[in-house]
């Protein structure tokens, strides 16, 4: 073995988990460049002799490529990760995960199995990374200048170094980049694209998260010139060629606050005393063509994101908030979705129509509902009430099939013109909320049971197409919640056969609870999230077959996608040119993973509201809720607020406690005293960290 070889060798066997570049191993050995060369040379002949393997962007590791997995890697607040396999989640140590972060897509080496334990790994790749942008708090120290990241999952700060260019001071709010990382050993070097501000400057926190999960704000110049050259007001040819729906009594019932129509209903009373249900959707295909600029750029978002003071929308308000927006007393195109339905609220015919409508009124949820209930008159009143008596016979529908219907908590943030909370509200769900969401959710079956069941046997084969689906949750999600449920004395026999009616009935018995809240969330996290796929397996919480989304083309791609796919299978040749499966499923996948995202977004400016609300409240004292039990203490949810913190077990001077995971419990040694999940204690407020987004609670006694 010559010098070169042996040193080459050595470099692989002293650092078995770490991949590099040819010009890495130059450079960490040293080697002149008369001699590069031959080091390239020597490093193929090495991975043809299986010394070393070659993986993906020319980097070179030790070890065999059948130990190695790739997965998305998860990073918790407390340092270590998982990274997603079907089977078993395999373990990263911090110190095992080496250039990655919450999120990237990472290649892992896995290590040696021990019977019992989940399998563990180290990071030996980052393949693609999740964010390109990082949000944090600058400093500036003696020598250099480093962010500090606001998502506590980035445990390293950024050194940068052009922060003097851009005139950033101490303790402001940056956006940064990385530029290189040498070593996982050393801090990661980047540079700063754009100064927020110091975090008590108005907006500074909103654009924060924005920024920190990668949202555009702002649309391509591009797409004004292509929105320009749309007509403003609808041909004659295209009216000529629609279904005329301009006299009917359809009317839209949206939020207050919103700006955007894309859905409206209508019920008449047929001859044979049918109902004829009506749903008409804001027919965004006319006006946005496939693979245009403006689609590409819906496609890139795949959603509206709803903040705590704005929206984010998918398309640009020239078409979402106008053009496309089924606004009061104006003509609009719509695709229609026409149901007839029986004495028993059963669909016994449906037809899909384009459309032109003029909706009669705007109404509001809170205004429908008053109407509901007899506080208010409307000259359409008849037709509401005949509305809500359908949506109650739909809600009775779905229950008798073991729909399950969660009833999730959520907050309202009320602010004030500055961006300051003023109050935070239970979000109420109103009969006017249940009446729209039954008729779209009758939609939406309806339009897949056509494609999926119906159009597929007349044509004798399976049509591509986007289906939002919802798996059933694992077993070992669902025996936790059962041992959960036991510890509060729920005893729920085993069923051989996981069903929609079985949670349904699990849902009924937690909502009867005293401890109701910590069961109910339990619930809800042992679900699985739904998404879209070519691939139907039905929708598990809705009890469907076919499901999917057709009704919100303004905000949702896929909704966009469905419309067009509609409009082709409903063609004279509704199998020329079909889309190829294999594109509609990244389209899916990337709208899935852009659904997700916008959800945290909205998660995280509500939490980050409540926080700032709470600030205002330290020193207060309130009845809290045990929701969440951990070895290091209790989270309490404070119901006045909806907003959860931290009683730390070091702030329970009275014991030493320990976590019994058996009962899910704090057990004092000496006293036996009991904290559990469900429990009332009194806390109060002892520290707020904005940046964090954290809370942290003491205990009051009884004898204070």
């Amino acid at each position: 073995m010559n010098s070169l070889n042996k040193r080459v060798s050595e470099l692989f066997v002293s650092e078995p988990f770490h991949a590099f570049k040819a010009k890495e191993v130059a450079k960490r050995l040293k080697i002149p460049q008369h001699q590069y060369k031959e080091l390239r040379t020597l490093l193929k002949e090495l991975v043809r002799q299986g010394n070393i393997i070659r993986i993906k962007k020319n980097r070179y590791t030790a070890g065999k490529s059948s130990s190695e997995v790739t997965g998305q890697l998860q990073v918790s607040s407390q340092g270590y990760g998982f990274v997603l396999q079907d089977g078993d989640d395999i373990f990263i140590s911090q110190k095992n995960m080496g250039k990655a972060f919450h999120k990237d897509t990472v290649c892992v080496r896995l290590f040696a199995g021990s019977a019992g334990k989940k399998p563990e790994g180290i990071v030996v790749d980052v393949l693609q990374r999740y964010r390109t942008k990082i949000v944090g708090t600058l400093r500036q120290g003696r020598k250099q200048s480093y962010v500090i990241p606001d998502d506590l999952k980035i445990h390293k700060d950024i050194v940068v170094t052009n922060d003097y260019d851009l005139h950033a001071f101490d303790g402001q709010k940056v956006v940064c980049q990385i530029d290189e990382w040498e070593h996982q050993q050393l801090s990661p070097v980047g540079h700063i694209l754009e100064v927020l501000g110091y975090p008590e400057e108005k907006d500074v926190d909103i654009q924060s998260i924005i920024h920190g999960f990668d949202l555009s704000s702002d649309f391509p110049s591009k797409l004004s010139r292509e929105i320009k050259n749309i007509p403003k007001s609808i041909p004659d040819k295209e009216v000529d060629g629609r279904l005329d729906l301009t006299e009917k009594i359809i009317f839209t019932i949206d939020p207050e606050d919103a700006k955007d129509f894309d859905d409206a209903v209508s019920l008449e009373k047929l001859p044979n005393e049918n109902y004829l249900l009506g749903v008409h959707i804001a027919d965004v295909s006319y006006y946005v063509s496939e693979n245009s600029p403006v689609d590409k750029e819906a496609e890139d978002r795949g959603t509206s994101v709803y903040l705590v003071d704005r929206v984010i929308p998918m398309l640009p308000e020239e078409l979402s908030n106008d053009l496309c927006s089924l606004v009061e007393a104006q003509k609009k195109l719509c695709f229609s979705v026409l149901m007839e339905l029986n004495s028993e609220a059963d669909v016994v015919s449906y037809t899909f129509k384009e459309t032109v409508i003029k909706s009669k009124k705007r109404f509001t949820y809170e205004q429908v509902q008053d109407i509901i209930t007899g506080k208010s008159e409307s000259e359409f009143s008849s037709v509401i009430s005949s509305m809500y008596r359908l949506s109650q016979m739909l809600i009775n529908k779905r229950r008798k099939r073991g729909c399950i219907d969660f009833e999730s908590l959520e907050v309202k943030v009320e602010l004030d013109d500055e961006g300051n909370p003023i109050a935070l509200k239970r979000r109420e769900r109103l009969d006017s909320h249940r009446l729209v969401e039954e008729f779209m959710l009758l939609a939406n079956e309806t339009v897949a049971g056509f494609i999926g069941q119906k159009l597929a046997a007349e044509l004798n084969q399976t049509l591509p197409f986007v289906y939002r689906i919802h798996d059933k949750p694992d077993q070992v999600s669902v025996d936790e919640m059962l041992k959960l449920g036991q510890a509060f004395g729920i005893t729920i026999q085993q069923q051989k056969r996981l069903t929609p009616r079985f949670f349904q009935q699990l849902s009924e018995r937690f909502q009867t609870h005293p401890a109701s809240n910590v069961l109910e969330s339990q619930l809800l996290r042992t679900m699985r999230k739904a998404q879209y796929s070519t691939e139907n397996i039905g929708h598990f919480g809705l009890a469907l077959k076919y499901y999917t989304h057709f009704t919100s083309p303004i905000r949702r791609y896929p909704d966009l996608m469905v419309h067009r796919l509609l409009k082709k299978y409903l063609s004279d040749n509704p199998v020329a040119n079909i889309t190829p499966v294999n594109i509609l499923s990244q389209k899916c996948k990337k709208s899935t993973d852009m659904e997700i995202k916008a959800q945290e977004a909205e998660r995280a400016s509500i939490k980050l509201k409540q926080v700032e609300y709470l600030e205002r409240h330290l020193g207060d004292v309130f009845e809290g809720v045990i929701a969440r039990i951990v070895n290091f203490g209790l989270f309490v949810t404070i119901p006045e607020f909806l907003i959860d913190g931290l009683l730390h077990v070091s702030a329970l001077d009275d014991d030493y406690y320990v976590y019994d995971e058996f009962t899910f419990s704090l057990i004092g040694t000496y006293t036996k005293k009991k904290y559990r999940l469900g429990d009332k204690i009194t806390v109060r407020v002892s520290r707020v960290d904005r940046n964090e987004k954290l809370v942290d609670f003491d205990l009051v006694y009884e004898k204070e």
